[in-house]
């Protein structure tokens, strides 16, 4: 089901792996025209690469740029205007995870967290959001659906210290997807955000000391009884990003499995 997104031009960074990723795939099987945005170029050009072997009926293409430069931002949106001519969908999956020691300054990460998981996130999506009003000016009384997607997390609910700038980050960004949606409301431009849980990573595995990305730790704690995986989440992330969603803005949508509906119990070790 292509949810309306066909041709639709979407950047989505964070795109060489994870959650990105898989968002970045879903969108061009459904047709859309992905600019994949990464500081990874090597990871970043072999996935785009493999997106056009398949040949779906979207298009991806490859920008590398370190996300956290102004200059950079511009390049992206001067990058996707010059391929796909227009922008109509913002998925900003770049998100940044380190381990916090909370009594520390030196080792909080706080102001490291803050920047790429905060900052660079709003700094795009003002960049973005500009261009979107324009173009829907241009359009008069039927302008295209537009929206902007924040990929979150779950622990932004979540109090572990080891986790302190990571939850802080998140929480701040959940908070700026709430008020950029009554911002953007006006210009008919959705800003929902996909806050992930029960999905392994190495980041968060290192973080919390726990191996294999987590994986044995967390799955008897999701009611589910499974782990997710990144394409699920990239499930809900397009529908957020497509007109199926046309009347759904400011949300934070919890994609987790159900771990944040019951409380920590005894045997949880984070």
């Amino acid at each position: 089901m292509a949810n309306g997104l066909i041709k639709k031009s979407v950047i989505v960074t964070g795109a060489a792996r994870g959650v990105g990723l898989a968002v970045a795939q879903r969108l061009v099987r459904a047709g859309a025209c992905v600019m994949m945005a990464d500081g990874d170029e090597d990871r970043l050009g072999v996935e785009v690469e493999r997106l056009r072997e398949a040949e779906h009926d979207g298009q991806a293409s490859a920008f590398s740029c370190d996300l956290r430069q102004k200059l950079s931002m511009a390049n992206l949106m001067a990058a996707t205007l010059d391929a796909y001519e227009g922008i109509d969908v913002l998925v900003n999956a770049n998100r940044l995870l380190l381990r916090s020691d909370p009594l520390n300054p030196e080792e909080d990460h706080l102001e490291d967290l803050l920047a790429q998981n905060v900052a660079a996130n709003l700094r795009l999506t003002q960049i973005v959001a500009r261009r979107m009003m324009e173009m829907a000016e241009a359009e008069g009384l039927t302008p295209r659906d537009r929206a902007i997607v924040n990929v979150t997390s779950v622990y932004a609910r979540r109090s572990l210290p080891e986790l302190l700038a990571y939850s802080v980050s998140c929480a701040a960004l959940d908070q700026l997807t709430r008020t950029l949606a009554v911002a953007l409301a006006p210009h008919g431009i959705r800003v929902n955000g996909l806050a992930v849980g029960g999905l392994p990573s190495p980041a968060l595995g290192e973080a919390l000391g726990l191996e294999d990305g987590g994986r044995a730790a967390l799955e008897p704690l999701v009611p589910l009884g499974r782990l997710g995986e990144p394409k699920e989440a990239a499930e809900a992330a397009v529908f957020l990003a497509s007109p199926a969603a046309s009347f759904v803005t400011g949300q934070i949508l919890a994609v987790d499995g159900g771990r944040l509906l019951i409380d920590r119990l005894e045997s949880d070790p984070r």
